[in-house]
């Protein structure tokens, strides 16, 4: 993650901008055009962009030429010039999406095309650090496997979606001072970096995720979207206008940390009452151990007795979490998703939506609140697709730093 810089947050711009700066924004901008809107042709393009036609010639040879984008046969008989369409090339690019979670790992092959071409997901009881990174390195090989040699080459980058208190969360789940130790000193990204020879982008889950969910979502896109994620602990992020709301250091959002307070009147937090994590607490406490880490696992109707209860707990906590959420960005959608089935999964929002009425009214409305199109693997998605978006999409400022 990145680390948290000293200045005036109204410092303002003073470097001056390189004309190869320019040139990228350009080359971007034609690329998100593509993206939204396939089969332009040249005209198109530069009345839309407003480049000059030459300029935009020159940014579709050069665009044409790495493989990014594709024409299209000839369009005639329409007035004017015969126009070539042209297109994202659906193989052009391709990135590796990487979730690291406390019980789970899971690896996507993703695709110019916006496809998850293979995965790969892994539970444990632990994650161990002595053998965790092979482990991922296993599941790279294995999915890029099924590319030819000339697609290997066009591997853009890695994302790589953690929890932002990885670490020091896992004195909850029993870890050992060596164990910690161990992680402390594990820089996940620069071991794959380096294993992998490639450029690795490192996302909070929950921020990976909710930019997955967004980007699946239809059209128009809501101005205000939030996601929670229930799974070991609560995952989240935000994307309000169209920007991923990450913060200083990349684990803005944090709303699992939100203080709530519990149907005894006190206070928790979402992390420790409403998640996986709660629920495996309770099934201890009733004497009741899973088989297997993988809730998808599970029988749930033997832990019904557990479960209802949580369910209604986690409901009410999460309900204020929705209330907080849209007081602070205006939220229009708030997505949630889980680490279990689908059933239990629809019964946790119904469990939200029948508390809200029981928290004092809030003058700003409420969101619409619906589960996620993209399931447990959100954040690997999400993570793909941030990397994608960062290397031929982003027209934000930081691209002028170099």
């Amino acid at each position: 993650m990145r680390q948290k810089v000293n200045q005036d947050a109204f410092q303002p711009i003073v470097k001056g901008v390189a004309q190869s700066g320019v040139r990228v924004a350009n080359e971007r901008a034609v690329m998100t055009l593509l993206a939204g809107i396939p089969g332009c042709s040249n005209a198109d393009i530069a009345r839309i962009t407003g480049l000059g036609p030459q300029t935009t010639a020159r940014i579709l040879a050069d665009l044409e030429e790495r493989n990014l984008i594709i024409r299209g046969e000839v369009l005639r008989g329409r007035r004017g010039q015969p126009a070539t369409p042209y297109r994202l090339n659906p193989t052009g690019a391709f990135s590796l999406g990487i979730e690291l979670g406390w019980r789970h790992s899971e690896v996507v092959l993703f695709a110019m095309s916006g496809e998850v071409l293979a995965s790969r997901r892994r539970a444990y009881p632990f994650p161990d650090p002595a053998t965790i990174g092979a482990a991922l390195l296993e599941d790279v090989a294995i999915l890029s496997s099924g590319l030819s040699g000339e697609q290997r080459q066009r591997f853009i980058g890695i994302g790589l979606a953690t929890p932002g208190t990885f670490g020091q969360t896992l004195t909850r789940m029993g870890a050992t001072a060596d164990q910690m130790q161990a992680w402390a000193d594990l820089d996940m990204a620069a071991y794959l970096g380096s294993k992998l020879d490639l450029p690795v982008h490192e996302v909070n889950d929950g921020n990976a995720a909710a930019w997955g969910e967004i980007a699946f979502h239809a059209s128009p896109r809501p101005a205000g979207f939030a996601y929670l994620h229930v799974g070991t602990f609560i995952g989240a992020g935000l994307v309000v206008q169209g920007v991923l709301w990450d913060g200083p250091t990349g684990n803005a959002a944090d709303l699992g940390s939100t203080v709530a307070v519990d149907s005894n009147g006190k206070p928790t937090f979402p992390h420790l009452a409403a998640s996986v994590f709660a629920l495996c607490q309770r099934l201890g406490a009733a004497g009741i151990r899973p088989e297997t880490p993988d809730p998808m696992q599970w029988d749930w109707p033997a832990l019904e007795s557990v479960v209802a209860p949580w369910l209604e707990d986690a409901g009410y906590i999460l309900a204020q979490t929705v209330m907080t959420t849209r007081a602070l960005v205006e939220v229009d959608t708030l997505v949630i998703g889980g680490d279990f089935p689908h059933p239990i999964l629809a019964r946790l929002i119904g469990a939200i939506r029948q508390s809200l009425p029981l928290l004092p009214p809030l003058g700003h409305g409420l969101p619409d609140i619906k589960p996620g199109q993209l399931g447990r693997s959100a954040a690997a998605i999400g993570v793909a697709q941030l990397v994608f978006f960062h290397t031929f999409f982003s027209r934000a400022w930081e691209l002028f730093e170099s």
